[in-house]
């Protein structure tokens, strides 16, 4: 099953022992349905829950008789579709009106009277996610949103979430092959959200996801930046490891004065040590600071090398 599926499996469990938060829930449902006028009440969902919690509702408030259909869609997860319709065009009309829509009206909106309190706007919010919405898998992206067929349900239900006090929601909306879209995509924001709607569980796998996430990037960042510093140290270590051959090769380390000549040969006799275990070799103990002084001072006397045997084959 898949994230968005566990989440309307969660809420779908929500409860709505309380008439009016059925009422709210079932609204959220009808509203943001396939269809849903005078003439036709249909919804058509890929969650078993939701399909067997809307019968539940047209059932038990209304005393409607309903038709379950599934059909198998040819997908590569080959997944169900059902479809809920109400048969009777009297009780399409009966439910309409119930919710105080007028038969004839050009265009649905959400009435607010048959949200009566905060918890009824959970339960009406809740039963537009079971209808139209979708979540993404947190190990992949953040991503909730709400496909509405209609530009002024979709304003309206922007409206409603923008004014949930306890989730401090920022909704967006964009157009997607003729369909409005309200989505969030801050993380915080979905899992506050879920939460509001009845799926705690979901929420706290979506902070999960994000905090693992988190751990993973810190632990990343660590790993590359200690391979950065130990590939800087070899090239380091290479470079003077040269300077001291150079310098051998010309004119001996057995010429330079002790302060360098010591180091010199403690770093090639050691050449994995640090600069700190290096300057602690002496006697007396250098800094590492002091040891970095003086291995620079190698290098220089390496570069001055090289350069008088390129100005001497020049004249050759």
């Amino acid at each position: 099953m898949s994230f968005a599926g566990e989440v309307k499996k969660e809420l779908s469990k929500a409860d709505i022992s309380i008439n009016a938060r059925r009422l709210s829930e079932c609204y959220g449902l009808l509203l943001y349905s396939r269809r849903f006028s005078k003439e036709e009440i249909k919804l058509k969902t890929e969650s078993m829950c939701v399909a067997e919690r809307f019968s539940e509702h047209i059932s038990t408030l209304f005393g409607a008789i309903v038709e379950k259909k599934s059909t198998l869609r040819a997908t590569k997860e080959d997944i169900n579709l059902h479809s809920i319709k109400v048969l009777l065009q009297s009780d399409c009309q009966r439910i309409f009106t119930s919710f105080g829509h007028i038969p004839d009206a050009l265009t649905l909106r959400i009435n607010r009277a048959n949200i009566e309190d905060e918890q009824c706007v959970s339960a009406f919010l809740r039963g537009a996610f079971l209808a139209c919405g979708s979540v993404n898998d947190p190990q992949k992206n953040y991503h909730l949103e709400f496909c509405v067929p209609y530009k002024n349900l979709c304003n309206d239900l922007c409206t409603i979430m923008g004014e949930v006090e306890e989730c401090n929601l920022t909704p967006r909306t964009t157009v997607r092959n003729g369909t409005h879209i309200v989505y969030l995509k801050d993380s915080e924001q979905i899992t506050d959200l879920l939460t509001y709607m009845g799926a705690p569980n979901c929420a706290m796998d979506i902070m999960s996801a994000k905090a693992y996430k988190q751990m993973r990037n810190i632990t990343n960042r660590r790993i590359n930046s200690e391979l950065a510093n130990i590939s800087r140290t070899a090239e380091a270590g290479a470079k003077i490891l040269s300077a001291i051959d150079v310098i051998d090769t010309d004119r001996g380390i057995s010429s330079l004065p002790d302060n360098l000549r010591i180091v010199a040969e403690l770093k090639r006799d050691n050449p994995e040590l640090s600069l700190s275990s290096l300057g602690n070799l002496l006697d007396p103990p250098i800094s590492r600071s002091g040891v970095n002084h003086r291995l620079n001072k190698l290098i220089e006397l390496a570069d001055e090398i090289r350069r008088e045997s390129g100005e001497l084959n020049e004249q050759r």
